[in-house]
């Protein structure tokens, strides 16, 4: 079938108007980090899952690859097309509805191209708790946070995607719809088709809805700001809040002081605290089921021994929401900080907590032994060992000439140390296309095998955003 006659069916299949073929498609073939700009053949939006079954299918058969699209703000450019102009964007932004909600069952449906905080604001409508949050929620899509098991601040508590979801509708490679939106929580009929599916970046089917679980919400909620001495500081701040707080403890964030002076300089009216004087900082979220003066005592406690202990030097507790929104706001404005600064080489990593300081303070050295004046950026969810330790230009360097530069070398380095200290090269951001020839070097061999076994075997023809996560070309394969 040529590409004429492709487009002639998707237009039919769900309306001229939805098949985009022609004008500026860039908010579709330019990632969110502005690194890499692809081509599409063309944008198509189906309006719901029977339309995206029949355009699967109607590739399927050309032979064209399929590119699945939620909000476009990925960081391993894994939802773009490739540059030949021959691939579908298929964006499932027009399937936005929140279906159900099972206040019983403490459960909620909803289509994949809903945004996260729409499915956030739903279950609080409902006096319920969706408890997955980002930094991108106002603009990244449930399917999106499925495709690529997102992690987010509260993971400590409530885990990744994958541990919030009971059930998905998907689409398979050959355009057959999987029903499979059950809100049972025990369920051992085979194979779990659900947790395959997580986290797969749409290169084993394309997710059209998902059912989630739900939660109490919170009788209180208290955020911290504390300045710690140093990584080791840090971690023996989490050991206590463990000890102190319980399974109240929700959210327990690091951020260097390179990474808050950035913040500082570029969004200065955020009045980043107490970073000038420490070189670490530390937000901690304590949510409990008792009264707001039960809540606050245990969290005063807690910073009392911690101050006893010397691993916090200074600490405030926010007074009201507003406050506290400030912190987190603070908190997730370090990315776009990080952006408006220039571009950086970036690292999502998780590692054992046990080994975070030691790892900081050996990569540390080993960067700026190499490069003189490196900049690093280090911050993320220490609480569940998610770093995202990123390397900024040194001062006067041109940001784009350091990437052609250093990329290469510097990633090498970070991973090898990753691995020594038994971590991972991606803890939330997935492989998309970005870290596709890195997987090989550190993830297990077998794994890897059983890996493009499970792709060859889903998507025998590989039309399924290829390319992305594992390879299937030779030359990568051996």
């Amino acid at each position: 079938m040529s590409e004429h006659a492709l487009l002639a069916q998707l237009r039919d299949l769900i309306g001229a108007q939805h098949v985009l073929h022609e004008g500026d498609l860039s908010a579709y073939e330019l990632d969110w980090r502005k690194r890499s700009q692809g081509k599409a053949l063309a944008v198509v939006r189906p309006a719901n899952t029977e339309q995206v079954a029949a355009v699967v299918k109607a590739c399927a058969a050309a032979r064209v690859s399929v590119v699945p699209q939620g909000g476009n703000t990925g960081l391993v450019v894994g939802s773009i097309p490739d540059d030949s102009g021959t691939q579908i964007v298929l964006s499932l932004q027009r399937l936005n509805k929140v279906r159900a909600i099972d206040k019983a069952n403490l459960t909620l449906t909803a289509e994949a191209g809903c945004v996260l905080a729409q499915v956030q604001q739903a279950a609080e409508q409902a006096r319920l708790l969706f408890p997955l949050s980002l930094g991108s929620e106002g603009s990244c899509t449930l399917g999106g946070n499925l495709a690529t098991n997102a992690g987010g601040t509260q993971v400590l508590r409530y885990g990744n995607a994958r541990e919030l979801c009971l059930g998905l509708e998907v689409v398979t490679a050959q355009g057959e719809i999987l029903h499979g939106l059950t809100g049972l929580r025990k369920d051992n009929t085979g194979y779990d088709l659900r947790n395959l599916v997580i986290g797969s970046e749409g290169t084993l089917g394309i997710i059209t809805a998902a059912t989630m679980k739900l939660y109490p919400t919170p009788a209180a909620t208290l955020t911290a700001w504390a300045a710690v001495p140093s990584v080791s500081a840090a971690v023996q701040l989490l050991g206590l809040a463990h000890q102190h707080l319980g399974a109240g403890l929700t959210g327990f964030e690091m951020m260097g002081q390179f990474a808050l002076s950035l913040v500082d300089k570029h969004f200065a009216p955020l009045r980043v605290p107490l970073w000038q004087d420490s070189p670490y900082c530390v937000l901690l979220e304590n949510s409990d089921t008792e009264s707001q003066d039960h809540a606050r005592q245990r969290f005063e406690h807690l910073l009392e021994v911690a101050f006893e202990d010397g691993c916090v030097t200074n600490a405030v507790i926010a007074e009201n929401i507003g406050q506290a929104c400030n912190f987190w706001h603070i908190r997730e404005s370090i990315t776009l900080a990080q952006a408006q600064e220039g571009l950086n080489i970036k690292h999502d990593i998780s590692l054992p907590v046990s080994a975070i300081a030691e790892f900081v303070q050996t990569t540390d050295a080993l960067l700026t032994q190499h490069i003189a004046g490196v900049r690093i950026v280090n911050f993320g969810h220490l609480g569940d060992g998610n770093l995202h330790y990123n390397v900024q230009s040194p001062l006067g360097v041109d940001a784009a000439t350091f990437l052609k530069d250093f990329e290469p070398r510097v990633n090498e380095w970070v991973y090898q140390s990753v691995r020594a200290f038994n971590g991972s090269i991606s803890a939330e951001h997935g492989i998309g296309s970005l870290k596709l020839d890195s997987l090989p070097k550190y993830k297990d061999p077998v794994a890897l095998a059983l890996m493009r076994e499970i792709k060859q075997a889903l998507d025998p023809l590989g039309t399924l955003n290829p390319e992305r996560v594992v390879s299937t070309k030779s030359s990568r394969a051996l």
